[in-house]
């Protein structure tokens, strides 16, 4: 079975003569006469870029889906391969039917019939991993609730071991005979599609990462008005099988229905990028598969003009470092600060320590000022994305991996704004966002927040200090040394003091934040006085 794969894997290869993106000198000599001569590998007709495309539409959903993720990598591929790659549709006919029956049988120990009203045997959607129906609970504490089932494919897991392994053994070979292949590291790409779409296989993971994202988008608050998050039934979770809150609503791509349904276009593209920006920077979780298929839009009831998200099996995440760089960067660009920039990427490691900042500044200012003050009509971050990276290859910058999908959400999310309001400044809707971010972050309340958080641990600690710093002093003094042993005792008594001199710092430091505690409980309470009994 496996050399029939490989066979057909060979097979495409030859006929669509993707031979043609390696450089010719690192084939070996054999396999180049042998591709020369060969009448179906014949002059190309079609650009690479097609070609590439149709190879993976012709070798399955596993290459389908590894073709977008190479999409999002354009800080590796030429730009035209990645256009061409960004137009792959992962659209994939239906199971037979009775195969989802049977298996939310088999994980559910009842059959659909037992557990659900019209339960719809035809699926409304069809992917590569799974496939989703509709229904309705019948359970007494859910009785009428809506669902969408989503159920995965039966025997992925061994079709997408064997794939791999296939993809493994390609990318070994490009990075072993194309001079380009240390570069763009096709081992660490095939491993990081590996996790994502291991990530994908476990729907119980997909349903933790969709409650996740409803609790930071609450419904009733102020977040939970701009994007609506389906409800997950854990009753009916399973590691195959995922059960959420049917959504209704018009795809984002669907521009003419969302005016008829007087959808503000300009308000949601606002909302959007908001909506980007706090996911990225506030939760540091965010939905990285943003594209037209897994975002709709609300036009009735409560929902109306709001954001629908679906699909949560890609989600990405962020440190608190990442954060904190990332939104200096975002803010220093939006300040036109290129020399801010450039520094922070020198102090995040990003680049080499010994890399010329003026340099680096002067390469940034080149990519980024031509696309300033104007409309989002005009400038595409794909591009300015693009000119970055040919910067960083010249200075050697780290591709940050967490990074990978953080690019991929912010050009769907530009894809997004462009179809529905051309004339977004994005920059002017982001800048306040980020600026209060930092506020939150660095100003009082972020002082306040870090104070509350670290405050039980402190007060365990500060009753302690006392007792530890006893015991330090009272501990018995060195013995009369002998010649032999006085260097050892000299670094005892060394350690100690270092030691005795980190609790009197600690002591200090706990006096100051106590200070500080009190300062800011006294400052609340006088607020408090004056505002319920005036001046007193």
């Amino acid at each position: 079975m496996r050399l029939a794969r490989t066979f057909k894997i060979a097979q495409v290869f030859f006929r669509y003569r993707l031979d043609t993106f390696l450089p010719a000198e690192s084939i070996p000599w054999p396999i180049r006469i042998f591709l020369s001569h060969l009448a179906l590998g014949g002059k190309p007709q079609m650009s690479r870029g097609q070609r590439l495309r149709k190879a993976l539409e012709e070798l399955g959903p596993i290459f389908v889906k590894f073709g977008q993720l190479l999409s999002t990598r354009r800080d590796m591929l030429p730009v035209d391969v990645a256009d061409e790659l960004s137009a792959l549709q992962d659209r994939v006919p239906p199971e037979a039917p009775g195969v989802a029956e049977r298996i939310i049988k088999q994980e559910l120990g009842k059959a659909p019939g037992e557990l659900f009203d019209d339960f719809e045997p035809l699926p409304v959607a069809s992917a590569s991993i799974a496939q989703v129906h509709f229904a309705v609970l019948k359970d007494p504490k859910n009785k009428g609730r809506a669902v969408a089932i989503k159920v995965l494919r039966p025997g992925m897991h061994a079709a997408i071991k064997k794939d791999l392994a296939l993809l493994k053994l390609i990318a070994h070979w490009i990075e072993r005979f194309s001079a380009d292949g240390r570069r763009l590291k096709p081992n660490e790409v095939v491993a990081e599609f590996d996790r994502i779409l291991h990530d994908e296989l476990d729907l119980l993971r997909e349903a933790s990462n969709c409650a996740l994202l409803r609790r930071n988008f609450p419904p009733g608050s102020a977040r939970g008005n701009l994007l609506h998050v389906p409800e997950v039934f854990w009753d009916y979770c399973r590691e195959s099988v995922f059960v959420m809150e049917r959504m209704k609503g018009i795809p984002i791509s669907d521009v003419a229905r969302l005016a008829e349904h007087n959808i503000d276009l300009k308000k949601l593209s606002r909302d959007g990028v908001e909506i980007f920006f706090t996911q990225v920077f506030t939760d540091g979780f965010f939905h990285a598969d943003m594209h037209p298929g897994n975002v709709q839009v609300g036009y009735e009831g409560e929902d109306h003009n709001r954001y629908i998200a679906l699909d949560f099996g890609i989600m990405g995440t962020l440190s608190d470092v990442d954060k904190h760089y990332l939104a200096q960067n975002f803010l220093a660009f939006f300040r036109r600060d290129y020399k801010r920039v450039a520094t922070l990427h020198i102090e995040s490691g990003w680049v080499p320590k010994n890399t010329r900042v003026d340099e680096l500044e002067s390469a940034v200012r080149a990519c980024c000022e031509p696309f300033f003050d104007r409309p989002l009509r005009e400038i595409s971050l794909g591009i300015v994305l693009l000119r970055l990276f040919d910067a960083s290859r010249r200075f050697n910058v780290d591709i940050q991996p967490q990074l990978v999908l953080l690019q991929k959400t912010l050009l769907n999310t530009e894809g997004l704004g462009r179809q529905l309001d051309p004339d977004l400044d994005l920059w002017t809707t982001a800048k306040p966002i980020l600026e209060r971010w930092l506020k939150e972050q660095v100003g009082w309340e972020g002082l306040q927040k870090k104070l509350l958080l670290e405050a039980p641990q402190w007060a365990q600690l500060l009753p302690e200090l006392p007792r530890l710093i006893h015991q330090k002093l009272s501990t018995p003094p060195i013995s009369s040394p002998d010649h032999s042993n006085l260097l050892a005792q000299l670094d005892l008594l060394h350690t100690r003091q270092r030691r005795l001199q980190w609790l009197m710092g600690l002591v200090a430091l706990a006096v100051i934040v106590t200070g500080l505690v009190m300062g800011w409980t006294l400052y609340l309470l006088y607020w408090f006085f004056k505002l319920h009994w005036g001046n007193f």
